[in-house]
């Protein structure tokens, strides 16, 4: 493992372009982060159920205080329901 640690996700299913090119699908296990290499794979962990889905980092963000993680919607209804919003999850980034 290469790293981990706890914070906030949220995530977003808006039809757009995504930092690295790619053309943002909400329907794919995708995620953005600040500062994680584009194609890294982090395994996410809803702390609250213990439900995990492995992303594919190909975006940047979230560029809200506290959250570390904006997850496709695909991803983000692995863990937790779409009406929660915003879940805390563990992470764990591994290649």
């Amino acid at each position: 493992m290469l790293g981990s640690g706890t914070c906030k996700a949220s995530y977003y299913d808006e039809p757009q372009g995504t930092a690295n090119g790619e053309t943002f699908d909400p329907d794919a296990l995708t995620a953005a982060h600040k500062s994680l290499k584009f194609d890294t794979r982090v395994r996410v962990t809803n702390t609250a159920n213990g439900k995990s889905v492995v992303v594919r980092i190909n975006d940047r963000g979230p560029y809200i205080s506290g959250r570390c993680l904006d997850l496709s919607r695909a991803a983000f209804a692995e863990i937790a329901k779409l009406s929660s919003g915003v879940t805390t999850v563990r992470y764990e980034i591994l290649k």
